[in-house]
């Protein structure tokens, strides 16, 4: 491996290093009672998906399934926006509309995040209609996680774009469970990427553990969907924890646990950085306080913002100038003055 191969493999760490930091913070958002809503899924054991967002550049743009904040954060996003948002605070990138599972920005190529699960696939259909259309040279990615791989969107979603040879890009993040249903249980050909061949995209599976081997094929995808080859890229990954925060996964033993979670791409990436003699032990300890550091200042961050202001619930609902909704007290005076 040459010196510019093992800097971008430290410079992947770092990325993944701040998804897994990001994503046990936001956990502790959740003990200390400050996050909004009580649904928050974590990517932990799938940060690899850093080397498909580097792969993507200035312009392109993608769409996240309910487990999108390390995507995000692979992308661009600020940590402490995020966790704003989160937290249901005014300076979240949705004003604390959003909350975990549908934060968006367009400045970061964000189409939105989606909790339908599959919601988000056919968007990135029709932003590679208006890319070539347009003749604008961006790629548009869809991730999502293997339960959607059962959702018959995704099925429209790649004929249209095998057919129409738009600059589109599936990619499933394979963590091997549908909320508490393993792959193996839910589909008898597990090697998802030959449902996208048989629909005419390139497609193929790539080990998780390995964030070197998911950038360079992420490259080559993204690059031929950009000439008008659209893929399909499963990433086969473990998902650490249970479906959601308060799910212990009962329906998985401790032995298949300890076993999933030896796939760890972090350790991997640490190993082969020290093995390489690009960073020893104490240079990446050195980056991971760093890290830390950097995210608890988010988690302080969020917890002290202000909460949106009441009078802003209707905004971004409606189109502007349109008259807001008014609150059910203004009717109910208005009916029970009516009455009197």
């Amino acid at each position: 491996m040459n010196a510019g191969g093992n800097k971008l493999l430290l410079e992947h760490y770092r990325t993944m290093r701040r998804i897994r930091t990001f994503e046990e913070r936001v956990n502790e958002l959740f003990v200390r009672g400050q996050s909004a809503g009580s649904m928050l899924h974590m990517s932990i054991g799938e940060e690899s998906i850093a080397g498909v967002c580097r792969a993507m550049e200035p312009g392109d743009s993608f769409t996240t399934h309910h487990r999108g904040h390390g995507i995000f954060i692979a992308r661009g996003a600020d940590p402490r926006r995020m966790m704003s948002e989160i937290a249901g605070k005014a300076d979240g990138y949705c004003s604390g509309k959003g909350g975990s599972m549908h934060i968006a920005d367009m400045a970061l190529g964000a189409l939105g995040a989606n909790a339908i699960v599959g919601g988000g696939i056919p968007h990135v259909v029709g932003a590679g209609i208006s890319y070539r259309n347009r003749k604008l040279p961006h790629v548009s990615v869809a991730f999502f996680g293997d339960g959607a791989s059962q959702q018959g969107v995704l099925y429209e979603a790649m004929n249209m774009a095998a057919l129409w040879k738009l600059p589109v890009l599936f990619c499933c993040i394979n963590n091997q469970y549908g909320m508490g249903t393993r792959i193996d249980r839910a589909a008898a050909n597990t090697n998802l990427h030959e449902r996208a061949t048989a629909c005419g995209l390139s497609g193929i599976t790539v080990d998780g553990s390995d964030v070197e081997e998911v950038h360079e094929t992420a490259e080559r995808m993204i690059a031929a969907a950009r000439g008008g080859t659209p893929g399909f890229l499963a990433i086969n990954c473990y998902r650490f924890y249970g479906h959601a925060r308060l799910d212990k996964s009962p329906y998985r033993d401790e032995a298949e646990e300890m076993e999933g979670r030896k796939r760890d791409v972090l350790a991997n990436a640490r190993s082969r950085l020290i093995a390489r003699q690009t960073a020893d032990e104490t240079a990446l300890s050195l980056l991971d306080r760093d890290v830390e550091a950097e995210m608890n200042a988010a988690v302080e961050h969020a917890i002290s913002a202000l909460p949106p202001p009441i009078d802003t619930m209707f905004r971004d609902v409606y189109a502007e100038g349109q008259l807001s909704p008014r609150p059910l007290r203004h009717h109910l005076s208005m009916i029970l003055g009516e009455s009197r």
